[in-house]
């Protein structure tokens, strides 16, 4: 453990696990935008001025910022990059490709014009080849925009069905993901988003050994975690450190950063997470 850290923090005489300062290349922690609460800008305000310090970056998940007027979009997004976090799409880009080459090359262009870094390849509804979602990587980029396909073993992860509609539809093959991984990752994607789906969501049983291959097949620093729940992000950096990467809540910020700091815990993590300087 640091005897300080490098951060604006009350009682910082209080010796942390190491935290790099932004931008970070390990340890992010990006956070949902309005979806299942909704929130504006004097909200998303208030978020950065107590916890940006602990914010990467932010999300708009299904497709969330077509039912808002675009300059209010901006102006998140403007907020984001004043608080050195980039902006993510979220899935959407699924829904307009059933229009077509042309609407994604105009999703692309009207996602720089509101302020996205990132965009979003969500495969958990659609039937996309790996050399599709190569394409797409390659596209993003070509545009300008950083590219994080959305990966899972679960067919029809993504959105609102239940865990037994989920398990009739069966589970995708783990080595498979981890091929399309690398080579979407070949193909110019920043990094992997893993659903949480199949793995920790609408399971009766965590498939923590999906988590393990998906880490030693990608390495921890080319992937990131959905793990919008307090007994899963605390088990992602039980098992693996304060250095995983995290998709949660934007309620759950400081949650899991005491996590990440080892401040605080529970009976199994309390004083336990430990990364030296």
């Amino acid at each position: 453990m640091s005897s300080q850290i490098p951060f604006d923090v009350s009682f910082n005489f209080v010796p942390r696990a190491k935290r790099p300062q932004k931008p970070r290349t390990v340890g992010l922690t990006e956070i949902r935008a309005p979806y299942y609460s909704t929130f504006g800008t004097r909200h998303l305000n208030d978020v950065f001025d107590v916890a940006g310090q602990w914010v990467d970056g932010i999300k708009w998940a299904g497709g969330s910022f077509a039912l808002v007027p675009p300059e209010q979009v901006r102006a998140f997004s403007d907020i984001a990059h004043e608080n050195d976090s980039y902006v993510s799409s979220g899935g959407w880009l699924e829904t307009v490709l059933r229009y077509g080459d042309d609407a994604v090359d105009h999703y692309l262009k009207g996602a720089k014009e509101v302020g996205f870094d990132v965009i979003e390849i969500s495969t958990g509804f659609i039937m996309l080849p790996t050399s599709g979602l190569e394409r797409l990587v390659e596209k993003v980029v070509k545009a300008g925009l950083k590219a994080k396909p959305e990966l899972g073993i679960q067919i029809g992860s993504g959105g609102d069905s239940g865990e037994a509609e989920l398990a009739a539809e069966g589970a995708k093959d783990i080595g498979d993901l981890v091929d399309r991984g690398k080579r979407a990752l070949d193909a110019g994607a920043e990094i992997i988003m893993i659903e949480s789906e199949g793995i920790t969501e609408n399971v009766r049983v965590w498939n923590t050994g999906a988590a393990a291959s998906i880490m030693n097949g990608l390495g921890m620093e080319n992937v990131m975690f959905e793990a919008a729940d307090g007994p899963v992000f605390e088990w992602y950096v039980k098992n693996y450190g304060n250095e995983v990467n995290l998709f949660v809540d934007h309620s759950q910020i400081l949650q899991l950063e005491g996590l990440r700091q080892n401040i605080w815990g529970n009976k199994s993590t309390w004083g336990r997470v430990i990364n030296p300087a």
